[in-house]
């Protein structure tokens, strides 16, 4: 199955500027995240940034690299634009790796990938994973997702769900419903045309969630559980001072 993997970066962001270009184990953060998308097999992997200083150190390390526009507000936007720029076949298959998750495994990606196209009626695919911590499903940070029986998504949220009525604080154990999801997405450049069209959902302007979007316009979202761990990713200096950390353990 063959499928493009686009890599939004931006250098302004809200919580760690520059975080594209900080370095772990002496490579800037998008060059681990471009290197396993590389290793999933990937017919072309493509950097969209708006960022001069980001094209250029993308470029130096062997990526192709979209420029697009500073004044999209998501990730997904600035991936549109870039399949527009570079006039991608509608049913090209496209995963969304973020550009700050370095340690996403390859076979992740390529797991992401078959979750949709030819042969499969759901218009985007994504993964999860357990969630084995109560602080954890507490977390706002951390996106819940509750699936109905085919693995679909039935709604997204920062809030603890599912809901455990009769629970106990005390009592509370991992349970196979507790899920988090991990934002990787795959779609065909059709279905990613059609999504940033569409007006932003209620439900996605009050959790701040773009895939309620989806949800709220009738796509259908497959969640399958990822196939490795995923590690986390990078929205702080905190974050980034843990996998540095980590790294260093690893390689030791």
């Amino acid at each position: 199955m063959s499928f493009k993997v686009y890599i939004p970066a931006r250098h302004a962001s809200t919580r760690l500027r520059g975080k594209p270009l900080l370095e772990i184990a002496g490579k800037p953060l998008v060059q681990h995240v471009y290197e396993r998308a590389v290793a999933s097999g990937a017919a072309e992997v493509v950097i969209a940034t708006d960022d001069q200083r980001i094209a250029e150190v993308a470029r130096n390390f062997g990526a192709i690299v979209c420029l697009t526009s500073s004044a999209h507000v998501s990730g997904t936007d600035r991936i549109a634009e870039a399949t527009r720029q570079r006039g991608e076949a509608r049913e090209t298959i496209i995963v969304n790796l973020q550009g700050d998750e370095p340690m996403m495994p390859a076979a992740v990606i390529n797991q992401t990938a078959a979750l949709v196209g030819a042969g499969r009626d759901a218009n985007i695919g994504t993964v999860c994973e357990p969630i084995t911590r109560h602080a954890d499903w507490c977390d706002p940070n951390q996106v819940k997702v509750v699936r109905d029986d085919r693995q679909y998504a039935l709604y997204f949220s920062r809030a603890a769900i599912p809901h455990a009525r009769d629970l106990d604080v005390s009592q509370w154990r991992p349970s196979t419903q507790y899920r988090r999801h991990v934002g990787i997405y795959a779609y065909t450049v059709a279905y990613l045309q059609y999504f940033v069209a569409l007006p932003p959902a209620e439900l996605e302007i009050l959790e701040r969630l773009e895939q309620l979007r989806a949800l709220a316009h009738g796509g259908r979202v497959l969640v399958s559980d990822a196939c490795e761990p995923c590690g986390v990713g990078i929205d702080t200096a905190e974050d980034l001072d843990r996998l540095r950390a980590v790294w260093v353990e690893a390689h030791a």
